[in-house]
């Protein structure tokens, strides 16, 4: 074997080792954290309690505990759409058809916004920040195809997502968004309880995420208010108004409800978006 094909075999090794690091430092720090949620809570956790609910809500508080999940094509168009193959794919990762969640099925786009949504959506299959693994910001996040675990703590409440294992913390102190001129992938989050319902008051968002995988977007001055309303033992109704004096002419809104995951085994397991991306990096290279 030459120096130089021992050499490559080095940096080969080295970049797998690397990506081992990684992996295991990110399944560690996410593992660290749900035990901290969890052992935080444990204090006032009957012994029955169920596994997809960690901990008893606090007193006067609705429990919305447990691990959910929506059933719906929101992911792909929030809007109502037909089926039919997706860019560049083959046919088994065609667009499912499916019935809008807006409001109305009317987004009130600005003109010239209404031709960039047009731009986003013939490029869809490069343009979309899902497509670079990017933190899919609020409210997208909650409507894409993977369950996601909610704790409540006294003083927040703790989201933890299977996609990219992200973590929200929505703070129910009384505090208020920080005045900084910053921007966050998923926004700065606030909340409040009202009645049955956890209201969230979302900003501070960046430009760069879409709602969906059909263009539709928003920019930097996106203002979100979600609230969480317990309608049943298992489910969940969401709801979201958007604001966004930039792009739309007026606030719409959205609604859809999200299921309980009843298997006797459920947990967050993983969807780790970078790690696959550099997996099929790392193949068409060799």
């Amino acid at each position: 074997m030459t120096k130089r094909a021992m050499a490559t075999l080095r940096i080969q090794e080295q970049g797998r080792l690397r990506k081992l690091r990684n992996v295991s430092t990110v399944a560690r720090r996410t593992s660290l954290l749900v035990v901290a949620c969890v052992a935080s809570t444990l204090v006032v956790q009957p012994s029955a309690q169920r596994a997809t609910s960690p901990a008893q809500a606090p007193a006067e508080r609705p429990d919305l505990q447990g691990i959910w999940q929506v059933l719906n094509t929101a992911a792909w168009d929030i809007q109502d759409h037909a089926g039919g193959r997706f860019p560049g794919l083959p046919a088994r990762f065609s667009v499912p058809a499916g019935q809008g969640v807006v409001e109305g099925n009317d987004i009130p786009y600005m003109p010239w916004a209404l031709e960039q949504k047009r731009k986003n959506y013939e490029n869809r299959m490069t343009a979309d920040p899902e497509a670079q693994c990017y933190l899919p910001g609020v409210p997208r996040i909650a409507y894409m195809p993977y369950p996601f675990q909610i704790f409540q703590l006294p003083d927040r409440v703790v989201i933890l997502y299977e996609y990219l294992h992200t973590i929200r913390e929505i703070f129910t102190d009384g505090s208020g968004h920080p005045d900084l001129p910053v921007e966050f992938w998923m926004g700065d989050s606030r909340g409040r309880w009202e009645g049955n319902s956890l209201v969230v008051d979302v900003r501070l968002f960046t430009d760069q995420t879409w709602f969906d995988r059909a263009g539709n977007f928003h920019s930097e001055q996106l203002h979100v208010i979600e609230r969480y309303t317990r309608t049943g033992p298992d489910h969940l109704q969401y709801e979201v108004t958007i604001e966004d004096p930039k792009v739309f002419t007026r606030p719409w809104k959205m609604q859809m409800p999200m299921y309980r995951r009843h298997e006797s085994n459920s947990q967050i397991l993983e969807f780790e978006c970078y790690a696959y991306a550099r997996e099929g990096s790392d193949a068409t290279t060799k």
